[in-house]
């Protein structure tokens, strides 16, 4: 996962013309550290993403814009356009990752 430390790399990331995902996390948070131990072979297995990760403390606009009001939470984006949402309660185990991506290619 590609970290975004700048509002102007994550505009640059989302305006693309392929699907992103943005993971927004924080370094003190126990559930993101949850997920990293499990997230590796989902972005293998849904590789048509880019995967991109940002820290909500060092962009809380960009957390605020998006509605994330949990962490981790997982937004796609395809050409600037926020597509989908997974919010932190329901981003806790590999399954719920998992059925929310596989809802997307519906």
């Amino acid at each position: 996962m590609k970290p975004i430390t700048s509002t102007e790399q994550f505009n640059e990331v989302i305006e693309g013309t392929e699907p992103v995902i943005v993971k927004f996390q924080a370094g003190w948070c126990p559930d993101c550290t949850r997920m990293d131990m499990f997230i590796d072979p989902i972005m293998e297995e849904y590789n048509e993403y880019k995967w991109f990760d940002v820290n909500r403390d060092e962009l809380p606009e960009l957390a605020e814009k998006y509605e994330v009001m949990g962490i981790p939470s997982l937004l796609i984006f395809e050409k600037g356009e926020k597509k989908a949402h997974l919010h932190s309660a329901n981003a806790k185990t590999p399954e719920s990752v998992t059925e929310f991506l596989a809802n997307q290619k519906k």
